[in-house]
């Protein structure tokens, strides 16, 4: 049974119109600055959430917010990169890759800059401004845990294919990039009594990023 709430509306306005986009669009800004304009010239450069939208991966960020199950999962329009145009050939795809977790990443730090500040000055806010500075902060916290899985198509998998020997990254590359989003699929299915074995790996991190980042 779907449960539509305030909170559960301003959870996924979250993801669609900050949080997505501002993840694509350092993908693109990182890629162009690099040398590739691939991203630019499909007019991905950009942090208008209306270009990063995916029908499909913002339907399913829908029901899964609303179905109250505590799993959250969709995505945005993957920013699309020639690795062959970047200058540095070796590197750069790793750059590209990384740079959106990390700007998800910057908007949890600075999401848990204004908590620590209240909770030091003891400023008393809202309850309403509470829910959203720390959902906030643990949407941006997933998004950046969740993209460093080394899963194709998440951004972990460069870092993965980068540290590997030649041989075995293009004999992996050419397995995961095939079935990575099944094997995904497989780990977000709730088939252990605690829930998904990817909520069961990826939710103890998530919760010690976001305590560290509170300073609790």
């Amino acid at each position: 049974m779907f449960e539509i709430t305030p909170e559960t509306i301003f959870l996924v306005a979250v993801f669609l119109l900050i949080a997505f986009p501002v993840h694509e669009f350092a993908h693109a800004f990182v890629a162009w600055r690099l040398g590739d304009s691939t991203a630019k010239m499909f007019g991905r450069l950009t942090l208008n959430p209306v270009v990063h939208f995916d029908p499909f991966g913002g339907l399913m960020l829908a029901i899964s917010a609303l179905s109250g199950s505590g799993l959250i999962f969709g995505w945005a329009k993957p920013t699309p990169v020639n690795p062959s145009n970047l200058r540095d050939r070796r590197n750069g795809e790793v750059w590209v890759s990384l740079a959106g977790p990390a700007s998800n990443l910057v908007m949890a730090a600075m999401a848990a800059v204004v908590i620590r500040v209240i909770i030091a000055l003891h400023v008393t806010i809202p309850r309403e401004a509470q829910i959203v500075l720390i959902q906030f902060l643990q949407v941006n916290v997933l998004l950046a845990v969740f993209n460093l899985l080394p899963i194709p198509p998440l951004d972990g998998s460069a870092l993965l294919f980068r540290v590997l020997p030649a041989r075995q990254a293009w004999q992996y590359r050419q397995v995961l990039s095939q079935y990575g989003f099944i094997i995904l699929i497989i780990l977000i299915i709730p088939i252990l009594p605690s829930g998904s074995v990817l909520g069961t790996v990826v939710g103890p991190i998530i919760n010690a990023v976001t305590r560290f980042l509170v300073g609790q």
